[in-house]
């Protein structure tokens, strides 16, 4: 199994810490996407999307965090990052799509990339941009958690769940970005519990060997 990953993807992040909690061995291929790695024909014949993450297992190639993670529950299914029940799956889904489908991707590098230019917009406008969306999916977030952990360490339940991977690297990139994350205590608490959990860490962007 190989994994292509850039260090402060936060997709890629996600399939990290999956790959961790599992315990699945996996070969981890750095494509920097500062020059443009990831729009090489070489990467794109592998993924035509041109994002990364994508996994390559045996003869198959996936892109995709969460098309990724779901494959991965599949072919090795503990420990479980799905409740049983069919409504808590459905909940647990929610809060990932909310952050990988609502707020990662309008704050992806290539958008970001692309109100600077063509748009022409300056950083602050690209900084308030970031900001707000950050803030408009954490108030969701942080009320859904409330209800929903049940212990103040996890975003459902008492275990960690497709909610919780999807968490910590946003909010991650939310500290990088220096959006103000006071508002949302519940979500803090969570992945200041997440954070010191071993598969976590060593997922973490600055422990990746591309981390620069």
């Amino acid at each position: 199994m190989r994994l292509y990953t850039y260090f402060r993807s936060s997709a890629a992040y996600r399939v990290r810490i999956a790959l961790g909690l599992k315990g699945i061995a996996c070969e981890s291929v750095a494509v920097d996407l500062r020059p443009g790695a990831h729009r090489r024909p070489d990467y794109l014949a592998l993924n035509p999307q041109g994002l990364v993450p994508a996994l390559e297992d045996g003869g198959a190639a996936i892109g995709q965090s969460l098309a990724i993670i779901e494959y991965l529950e599949e072919t090795h299914p503990q420990p479980p990052l799905l409740p049983r029940a069919a409504a808590d799956r459905a909940r647990v889904r929610s809060m990932a799509l909310a952050i990988a489908c609502d707020m990662h991707p309008l704050n992806n590098l290539r958008v970001l990339n692309y109100l600077r230019s063509p748009l022409g917009h300056d950083e602050d406008a690209v900084d308030t941009w970031y900001r707000h969306w950050i803030a408009e999916g954490f108030r969701g977030l942080e009320e859904e958690a409330r209800r929903a952990s049940g212990d103040g360490h996890h975003m459902f339940g008492t275990a960690v769940t497709l909610a919780d991977v999807c968490l910590v690297p946003q909010m991650f990139n939310a500290r990088r970005f220096k959006c103000n994350v006071e508002p949302f205590p519940t979500l803090r608490a969570i992945c200041a519990h997440l954070e010191a959990l071993p598969a976590f860490a060593r997922a973490a962007p600055a422990a990746q060997p591309d981390a620069s």
